[in-house]
């Protein structure tokens, strides 16, 4: 791929590197702090599949417990939905510090996610957590800039750019040898990392392979190959562009400003602004005044389920609830359930249209962008992104129902309308329903979810390797 010119260009800078103690000692401390945020994270991911599992089997032994009593008595009890975390969240914990990892399941009412990091934790939490991800997608650009801001301009500076040239070296072959030999200086922290991935992999499967995650795992390797060595090209264009070593890095500093502090926040503002979402007290409000619009299943003198109970009575020919060949209560409460249901879905799915759109004003600014693309992606394939929790929400919503309307079913099939008789059945029909278990989004399903970002992420690359012909053919060496 490279010949020997290049190669060695790229031997020359790697050396130059590690006899700058300055340049020596941000790699070693990047390095250690690599190594912190690998052990935080596999604690983190560790402790909180632990609780999960243990609370998880503690809340269904809670369940199967419970003692002969009235399925909607059962139904108000509840269950919980638990969601564990990916492998790849080691190294990726994006947004779950702040969406919560468990969901209290009940009759009649949609509970969102609780018990997040970011509840438990002081304010700092909000200034973001040392992950590994957030230091090779924001950190080891930093490094790339501070180590190569002067490949180029300072041959230009001290005269030997001319020298170099006069030669016989092209300026294609000596931009190609300094981002090989920075992207060498980078890789010394970026391997070690990938063959760690590996051995947590290997450790946390217990060598039970998984296609899904493999794939995951690769892809999760690559794309930040791809987006180091992106950074490694922009560092030195910038370096050969500039007159100077000093407005090298001053222009390096200012687009690492504008990349990860600037345009992230400034873009997710501007997204609230041009779609704004209500709030949790509205969207609650709105769900409860529609449902009452329809009727009020807890309430015998509601208009709506009066002329249920009319038509009931009518149809099979009985003058009260109590000659009905079904427990009626059952009835109002499956019917209710529906109600409630089909109405949250409808405004669930108007906010989810919201936070689309917002998320897809994100999506189109990272084609300026590589962070917000590889943010994105790399959220989506640990698992620890928005629409992960969403998919998480929403099976715990078609669990709940599941359990409500079942409940109701063994009201409606086994409890007398004889207010004389025992409104409970036997304890051994909570067995019958299943335990709920999450199950992540695929790689397919991630990918189709993320396209925008990749193709983002491939144009970002392809104009910076146009954009080193170009300037292979005009660059001066003054």
């Amino acid at each position: 791929m490279f010949n020997k010119v290049e190669t060695t260009i790229a031997q020359q800078l790697k050396q130059s590197v590690f006899q700058n103690r300055a340049a020596l000692a941000i790699v070693v401390c990047i390095a250690f702090l690599l190594l912190y945020a690998l052990v935080l994270g596999w604690n983190n991911y560790t402790v909180q599949n632990e609780n999960s599992s243990k609370y998880h089997d503690q809340s269904r032994e809670d369940w199967l417990q419970n003692p002969d009593k009235n399925p909607h008595r059962m139904a108000h009890y509840g269950n919980y939905a638990f969601r564990e975390s990916g492998t790849l969240s080691i190294f990726e914990p994006g947004m779950s510090s702040y969406f919560g990892n468990i969901i209290f399941l009940e009759a009649h009412k949609q509970n969102s996610a609780n018990f997040s990091e970011a509840a438990a934790s002081s304010s700092m939490l909000r200034f973001g957590s040392i992950s590994v991800a957030f230091i090779i997608q924001m950190l080891l650009p930093l490094l790339i800039f501070f180590i190569g801001y002067n490949t180029v301009a300072s041959e230009r500076e001290n005269g030997t750019l001319k020298l170099i040239l006069s030669q016989g070296v092209s300026w294609k072959q000596l931009l190609a040898g300094k981002i090989f030999g920075l992207f060498r200086v980078v890789m010394l922290v970026y391997i070690p990392l990938v063959l760690f991935l590996f051995a947590v992999w290997f450790c946390d499967q217990f060598f039970q392979f998984s296609a899904d995650l493999i794939l995951k795992i690769f892809a999760f390797i690559l794309l930040h190959f791809f987006y180091l060595l992106s950074f490694c090209v922009i560092t030195v264009l910038i370096s050969a562009v500039s007159t100077t070593s000093k407005k090298a890095l001053i222009g390096l500093i200012g687009l690492w400003l504008l990349l990860f502090v600037i345009l992230p926040r400034g873009t997710q503002a501007m997204g609230s602004y041009l779609y704004p979402a209500p709030s949790k007290i509205k969207f609650n409000t709105q769900i409860e005044n529609d449902i009452l619009k329809i009727g009020d299943s807890h309430n015998p003198d509601d208009p709506y389920f009066k002329a249920i109970k009319d038509s009931l009575l009518v149809s099979h020919k009985v003058d009260s609830v109590q000659k009905l060949p079904f427990n009626y209560s059952g009835f109002l409460m499956n019917k209710g359930e529906k109600i409630s249901s089909s109405i949250y879905n409808k405004h669930l799915e108007k906010l989810l249209e919201i936070h689309k759109k917002q998320n897809r004003f994100l999506e189109i600014v990272s084609f300026i962008n590589p962070y917000i693309a590889i943010k994105n992606l790399s959220m989506g394939l640990s698992g620890t992104d928005y629409n992960s929790y969403i998919d998480f929400q929403k099976q715990a919503e078609d669990y709940r129902y599941t359990m409500a309307q079942k409940m109701n079913g063994l009201q409606i099939k086994y409890i007398s309308n004889d207010k004389s008789k025992p409104a409970k059945i036997d304890k051994k029909h909570w067995s019958d329903l299943q335990e709920f278990h999450y199950q992540s989004k695929g790689f397919l399903s991630v990918i189709k979810n993320e396209i925008i970002a990749i193709i983002a992420l491939l144009v970002w690359i392809g104009v910076l390797f146009i954009s080193i012909k170009i300037a292979s053919n005009r660059l001066k060496a003054i």
